[in-house]
């Protein structure tokens, strides 16, 4: 089997494994507990709160620790929009191509009436700092960009749009969940005032993830109990998976150069063969995306077709996010980059992992084209674009 299904979620690392499960005997006690077993389970929790915090520059006092991504994008926005709306700002900008964690958000805020401006983000699927700060108004209290977008794989100027922020007083939060762990993060030198991650996302465990709060910013709390967390989230703190995750972190920080080096030649390489499909195109730009990421859109097919032929050939892939692969919509952020419906429908989104090696991309590509040529051969769409009926797109 070839795994690339990376952005749905990876592997756990073996390190990982061995953190999280020596955890589950050695530092098992209840780390709000005083006791000597308790206190044992807390001095863990808090290095691994250390431990993620120097490999973004933050400090360990605004690491949050939370369930993954998605709670941590709720309590983000949610806050700076309860802090905009105390000093009556009530308007936030963001992309229309955001994990829908951060869409779904922003609707129920316009619901309880915010009003929310989401940018377009082209072609290439880059959001353009200026619009951003064209976008930016007096009553804005919040924008949120993601750091890299989990379909396509492009990677925002987020140093840039939080600079703009930050000239303009307006809360910047990133959801950061593709990219922690494989682009390099600088949170005070990106101008980042907000962060989601998720562990799962770099070789941790699912179920846990954090949230990083920049010193000074008063969260709205999701969930009310107890006073773990700084009293900033209630509920008794997965110490045996938050120290997987630190453990997961710092590996594949440390390792991030090479990995990314090597990840790279063979995206390019699976891209250049991929290309030679006719009337097939990228998605996004194909230099500022993750090292990991090819994501291609082929006319006449349908993408849930070519996945289970794919996955009878062994290749795990998918044809867009996991969280909406039970839709038959087509994906939002091809249409937000102006993909027509028809041409959405026929995509294919490949996510490396460090451990492919040129030999199974060869199969990739041999394979993809083998499928999407077999699907075209009886595919009456591709019957009346050949024949004149219908106009190509691609």
């Amino acid at each position: 089997m070839i795994y690339a299904d990376n952005a749905a979620t990876t592997k756990m690392s073996e390190a990982a494994i061995q953190t999280m499960t020596a955890l589950f005997q050695e530092a098992w006690g209840n780390p709000s507990s005083l006791y000597g077993h308790g206190q044992e389970a807390k001095e863990v929790l808090e290095k691994a709160r250390e431990e993620i915090a120097a490999v973004i520059g933050a400090q360990s006092q605004e690491i949050l620790f939370t369930s993954g991504g998605s709670e941590a994008d709720n309590q983000a926005i949610r806050s700076a929009a309860a802090l905009g709306a105390k000093k009556g700002k009530r308007h936030i900008v963001s992309t229309a191509f955001e994990h829908h964690a951060v869409l779904h958000t922003l609707k129920k805020l316009e619901e309880e009436g915010f009003e929310v401006t989401l940018l377009p983000v082209h072609e290439n699927g880059i959001v353009r700092p200026e619009e951003v700060a064209a976008a930016i108004r007096e009553d804005t209290c919040l924008v949120t960009v993601m750091f890299a977008n989990n379909e396509i794989g492009t990677i925002q100027p987020i140093r840039e749009i939080g600079a703009i922020c930050r000239e303009k007083g307006v809360l910047f939060h990133t959801d950061a969940v593709q990219a922690v762990g494989h682009l390099p993060i600088d949170v005070n030198a990106d101008n980042i005032d907000m962060l989601s991650a998720s562990a799962h996302k770099f070789h941790g465990p699912k179920g846990v993830g954090f949230l990083y709060v920049r010193k000074g910013i008063r969260l709205t709390n999701l969930i009310e109990g107890g006073a773990q967390e700084r009293g900033k989230r209630a509920g008794t703190e997965n110490v045996p998976g938050n120290a997987a995750m630190a453990t997961a972190l710092r590996e594949t920080a440390s390792q991030m150069p090479e990995t990314t080096a090597r990840l790279t030649v063979i995206r390019d390489r699976i891209i250049r063969g991929l290309s030679e499909i006719p009337h097939a195109a990228l998605n996004g730009d194909a230099e500022r995306r993750l090292p990991s990421n090819i994501n291609f859109c082929f006319e006449g097919i349908e993408g849930e077709s070519l996945l289970l032929l794919l996955d009878d050939k062994g290749i795990c892939a998918s044809s867009g996010s996991a969280c909406t692969s039970g839709s038959l919509d087509p994906s939002h952020v091809l249409l937000a980059i102006g993909r027509v419906h028809d041409v959405a429908h026929g995509s294919l989104r490949l996510s490396i992992g460090e451990d492919i090696t040129e030999e199974e991309a060869d199969y990739i590509v041999r394979s993809v084209k083998d499928v999407v040529a077999y699907l075209r051969s009886f595919s009456p769409i591709w019957r009346d674009l050949t024949e004149g009926k219908k106009q190509f797109i691609l």
